[in-house]
C-alpha cells in the first residue's frame, strides 16, 4: 500500500506513521492492486485530534474521518470504519476491483469566481459506471451527492440523497 501524509497545526512522527501503517495494512487482503492511501492529521482547538483516511484502489475511493481526543484512538476508529464499510459493500466492490480497467481520466474544468471564496478544491477520475454503482460509491464516501459519467447514457450525472432518504439523479437534456 502507498501511503500520502499530510498535516495541517502539527508534525507527523514516525510512531503515527507506524500505527497508520500496521493499521491500514491489514485492508491489503481487499484490493487485487496496490491501493493509495492518503491519511490527513489535524489538530483542532480543544485538543481534538482529527484523522481523515482516503483509499483508493482500482478506482474505488473509500474514506472515513474520526476525531477524539487521542490521535491514535481516531487512527484505529478511522481504520475500523474503513473495514467496516468494505465488508458491508465487499460483494459490489469486489466485482468493481474485478472488472477495473484502466480507463482514461476524464477531469472537469475548475471555475473560480472572484466574487466567491473557494476553500477547497477537488480532482478526481471519473469513469463510466451505473447508477447502482454511483449509490454504492457515495454511501461509501458518506457525501449527500455524487458526480459521475453514466454508462448508459454517455453523459455526466449528478446522484444525490433527499431529505426522506430516498435518491435523486439530474442528468442533461440533451
Amino acid at each position: 500500500m502507498k501511503f500520502v501524509y499530510a498535516s495541517k497545526d502539527m508534525a507527523v512522527s514516525e510512531s503515527l506513521k507506524t500505527r497508520v501503517e500496521k493499521k491500514l495494512s491489514k485492508l491489503e487482503r481487499y484490493f487485487r492492486e496496490e491501493p493509495e492511501a492518503t491519511i490527513r492529521f489535524k489538530v483542532q482547538k480543544g485538543a481534538r485530534n482529527i484523522v481523515e483516511i482516503t483509499v483508493n484502489a482500482a478506482g474505488v475511493i473509500l474514506r472515513a474521518e474520526e476525531s477524539s481526543n487521542d490521535m491514535y484512538l481516531s487512527i484505529d476508529h478511522a481504520v475500523d470504519k474503513l473495514e467496516s464499510q468494505i465488508r458491508r459493500h465487499r460483494t459490489k466492490l469486489e466485482k468493481r476491483i474485478r472488472t477495473a480497467e484502466l480507463e482514461p481520466v476524464i477531469e472537469a474544468p475548475v471555475y473560480e469566481e472572484q466574487n466567491y471564496d473557494i476553500v477547497r478544491t477537488k480532482k478526481f477520475a471519473v469513469k463510466p459506471m451505473s447508477v447502482e454503482d454511483a449509490i454504492t460509491q457515495m454511501e461509501l464516501l458518506g457525501h449527500d451527492f455524487f458526480l459521475f459519467l453514466n454508462e448508459e447514457s454517455e453523459t455526466m450525472n449528478v446522484l444525490y440523497r433527499r431529505h426522506d432518504g430516498t435518491y435523486g439523479l439530474l442528468q442533461p437534456d440533451i
